[in-house]
């Protein structure tokens, strides 16, 4: 029998960044706000012996158990998905603070093309430029609208940065000063200003300095300890939910913080939705939480899974292009890289933090003429010092040995000699790509999983291609001996490490028929159901996606608090 708890203004799926900022928003307005979390509570404490590769980054303790939820994947809709047993291509986390706790720190903005990519695109180069499957379209906000939320993301986290030169104009500087610069990045800037590029450095949620924030958070500066990505910070130093928001919200005395607490569906009468349908798995326990307005800010597969699940929204279909509800599925294209070995300079590549770096902008967005390449759009090219760590790193050059002697020569040669250059390229949708139940597969509790469509595009290779080859021109213009890079881009691989930036499924806009919310993330469908997280991109950008998904979550908890007074239709 299911228990029926008593009803609450808000409840939150998801406890993560998204969460996080709109249960510290919403209850500083004096909303009461139940938020469900179905991993552990955790504490900056927990971290204090984080310095384990093994535990953390190889068995990935910090990550969903597969064993329990999982996906299913294909490259096309005429394969047979199949479960995905084991990590690789991204990590999905879990508990307290969500993936906001293992990110790298990076926070990186949006360009304003990003916003209008459609008419943009067009206005340029014409309706041809776009083929015919690919379904971009403009995210019915601007960068100017939404530049303010970014601001807003930028000082609660304390951002340390320098403005970026072809990026879009901002209404105040970082709050923080920019990270240090270690012997690499200097390579890298000089190399790159010797090529009349602009390089800056990297934004970073790791902080250069202390800092308080306007919430009155006070943080301690990074130590460049290097166990960012897939740890969390023992100093409390890289912005995380744990300790920014959520103790913002803790203070009000209206967050009601539940772990261990899996959302199976959203409730709803046709059109409100009227609570949550739960398991506390530490009983098996189900129960029952109404609420005024619903907020999914789970993961981007979750939250397309809870409304399909649900039976919200119109599931996408590939043959029509009709639905909206798992379309506009879109990943990340990061091959594009290249490798330079040093025979005469050795590097400590063991030090550093998630966000240390230098990056040019030269070839994102639309800041460079398309019309001569096989593509639209681009991703940044950076160096970073994140911290290698023993286990997983080895490198050799690619015409090296990869077992005996030569191996073993090769890899003491060039253990602290090596230096890469990575891209992160926009991924762009297409109408065979996109997200829904898996027929066959279900998870713990008998619910379907989600079923991932996806492959790598024309778009995709050419891109890829033409970063790979500006990144080997930066590399050897930084003095390396040798340099190897990516000739051709092959299928997407789900079973290698690429990025955790999965994007779309639950997308914004300005038109309720080829959108599933509006601008404020409010459901079209639903008005008191709202969806906040990366599933609400329409593509993914030549970025990071962690500031534009704090960005629209504090534009979200504006809107849920206008919601909540007048009941009305935001956009």
């Amino acid at each position: 029998m299911v228990k029926k708890l008593p009803k609450t203004d808000v409840v939150v799926v998801g406890v993560g960044w998204g969460g996080g900022i709109i249960a510290a928003e919403l209850t500083k307005q004096g909303l009461n706000v139940v938020g469900l979390e179905r991993g552990q509570e955790r504490h900056t404490e927990d971290y204090y012996m984080v310095h384990d590769e093994l535990r953390y980054a190889v068995r990935y303790e910090l990550m969903q158990d597969l064993s329990k939820e999982t996906l299913t994947f294909r490259s096309n809709s005429k394969m047979r998905a199949l479960p995905m047993r084991q990590y690789g291509s991204f990590l999905m986390g879990t508990g307290l603070g969500g993936a906001g706790i293992h990110w790298n720190g990076q926070t990186f903005r949006f360009l304003p093309y990003d916003f209008n990519i459609r008419s943009a695109t067009i206005e340029r180069y014409g309706k041809n430029k776009i083929p015919a499957d690919m379904t971009i379209q403009d995210w019915g906000i601007t960068y100017d609208e939404i530049e303010p939320y970014y601001d807003k993301f930028e000082k609660m986290a304390g951002i340390s940065g320098e403005e970026n030169p072809l990026g879009g104009k901002r209404s105040s500087a970082y709050p923080t000063k920019p990270m240090k610069h270690s012997p690499p990045m200097k390579m890298f800037k000089k190399a790159t200003e010797k090529l009349n590029y602009h390089p800056y450095t990297i934004p970073s949620a790791n902080l250069s300095e202390s800092y308080e924030n306007p919430d009155g958070i006070a943080r301690a500066a990074c130590q460049y300890c290097g166990y960012c990505e897939r740890f969390g910070c023992e100093y409390g130093a890289k912005a995380d939910p744990v300790v920014t928001v959520i103790p913002v919200a803790a203070k009000t005395g209206k967050f009601d913080l539940r772990t261990h607490s899996w959302v199976r569906r959203v409730l709803h009468n046709g059109e409100k939705a009227t609570g949550v349908l739960y398991t506390d798995v530490t009983t098996g326990e189900e129960i029952e939480q109404p609420a005024d307005v619903v907020v999914l800010t789970s993961y981007v597969f979750n939250n397309a899974r809870l409304l399909l699940n649900s039976k919200i929204g119109q599931p996408y279909d590939p043959s029509t292009g009709e639905g909206v509800i798992g379309k506009n599925y879109a990943y990340q294209v990061v091959k594009g890289g290249a490798t330079g070995y040093f025979d005469d300079q050795k590097f400590n590549n063991f030090a550093g933090a998630g966000a240390l770096g230098m990056v040019i902008d030269d070839f994102n967005g639309d800041n460079f003429d398309h019309s001569n390449l096989d593509f639209i759009h681009g991703g940044y090219l950076s160096l970073t010092q994140t911290g290698l760590r023993p286990i997983q790193n080895n490198p050799i050059p690619s015409d090296s040995p990869t077992w005996g002697k030569e191996f073993k020569k090769n890899s003491l040669n060039y253990i602290n000699k090596t230096l890469s250059i990575g891209a992160m390229g926009a991924s762009l949708p297409y109408k065979q790509h996109y997200l829904d139940l898996d027929p066959t597969y279900t998870d713990t509790f008998g619910d379907p999983i989600i079923r991932m469509t996806y492959d790598f595009k024309e778009q995709d290779r050419q891109l890829a291609k033409f970063t790979a080859k500006k990144s080997s021109e930066i590399m050897k213009e930084m003095g390396a001996s040798k340099v190897d890079s990516m000739k051709e881009l092959g299928p997407y691989n789900i079973t290698t490490y690429q990025s955790t930036h999965n994007t779309g499924g639950v997308i914004m806009g300005a038109d309720s028929k080829t959108s599933a919310v509006n601008n404020y993330l409010q459901m079209w469908d639903m008005d008191n159901l709202f969806v906040v997280g990366a599933s609400a991109f329409p593509h993914n950008g030549g970025y990071n996606p962690t500031d534009t998904v704090g960005a629209l979550a504090y534009r979200a908890a504006e809107g849920i608090i206008k919601y909540s007074k007048n009941g009305e239709k935001l956009a």
